[in-house]
């Protein structure tokens, strides 16, 4: 990169910005190595200059939010990483829509819209991701994905231009939109609820917060789910009948609470973690003839 390119990157005006920023610590997964420049902008004009600036001058751009679905390589990210995290995660409620921005955590949301006395977030409240993360990959809990409760989305074009998308324009389907397809920014979204009872809607929520808790290894470094569900099968329950619970490769193990989920124990490479990856695959498609596709997204230079 230009030393003039880099220093203006490097300047402010872009948003808050740091060289060679590890990035193990933007992802739940703690694995990762070094950007090159990270930039949090402040506010959409500082998003969509950046996103400008760096087409203009051909710089790779990656964006990252909550980091929950994400594994990146031990040689960390060439050119740009932008992080939507508390430097741009407003949330707004408006009668029965509440709208967020990409970086606010989807738990905070559905607490806000609880508060409200709003249903509909429930089901999709552990999920331990941001909104917009959560809206790339379609993501979804207990039978409840985005493509049920989202109304509109608000996305920033790779040329900085911001459109606003229709539920039927995201095109969703099973971990799947319009934005992860054409590779767009999700700057916000609007979620249609109902109306419902505070007793009840809390009820709701402390039961899906325990089925969340008493199954799955929340304490434990993981990206959440990391394969897809296979046609007809549960990834989880394909892997412990492979006799793969608790099987470790380095620092990184199939979680001995919840097959379905992948955890790095203390230290794990990412090397190690896509060999752990690898090798799951690999025996329960011997075993069962179920090839695993990754859910968890790899980014990063190899």
């Amino acid at each position: 990169m230009l030393e003039n390119i880099k220093n203006e990157l490097l300047s402010g005006k872009f948003g808050d910005s740091k060289e060679n920023e590890i990035l193990r610590e933007y992802t739940t997964f703690k694995i990762g190595g070094p950007a090159d420049i990270l930039v949090k902008p402040n506010s959409e004009y500082q998003l969509s200059e950046l996103v400008k600036f760096c087409k203009l001058n051909d710089i790779p751009l990656t964006i990252i939010g909550k980091g929950s679905n994400l594994l990146i390589r031990d040689k960390g990210v060439r050119g740009v990483v932008i992080v939507l995290r508390d430097n741009f995660n407003e949330i707004k409620i408006d009668g029965l829509q509440v709208t967020a921005q990409a970086g606010a955590l989807l738990r905070d949301v559905a607490i806000v819209s609880f508060s409200k006395d709003l249903t509909g977030l429930e089901p999709v409240s552990g999920i331990p991701g941001s909104v917009g993360g959560a809206i790339i990959m379609n993501a979804g809990a207990y039978g409840t994905e985005m493509s049920n409760i989202v109304k509109s989305v608000r996305c920033m074009e790779q040329n900085g231009e911001i459109r606003e998308y229709t539920n039927e324009e995201m095109d969703f389907s099973y971990r799947h939109s319009l934005a992860s397809e054409k590779g767009l920014l999700v700057i916000s979204a609007t979620f249609k609820l109902e109306k419902g009872e505070h007793d009840e809607i809390q009820q709701k929520f402390k039961e899906y917060d325990y089925k969340r808790s008493s199954k799955q290894p929340l304490e434990k470094n993981s990206a959440g789910s990391t394969f897809k569900r296979p046609q007809g099968h549960f990834a989880s329950k394909l892997i412990d009948d492979t006799g793969l619970r608790g099987f470790t490769v380095g620092e990184a193990q199939v979680s001995e609470k919840h097959c379905g989920f992948l955890i790095n124990i203390e230290n794990s490479s990412c090397e190690n973690m896509l060999e752990l990856i690898r090798q799951v695959q690999e025996k329960v498609y011997e075993k069962y003839n179920v090839r695993l596709e990754r859910e968890v997204k790899l980014i990063g230079e190899e």
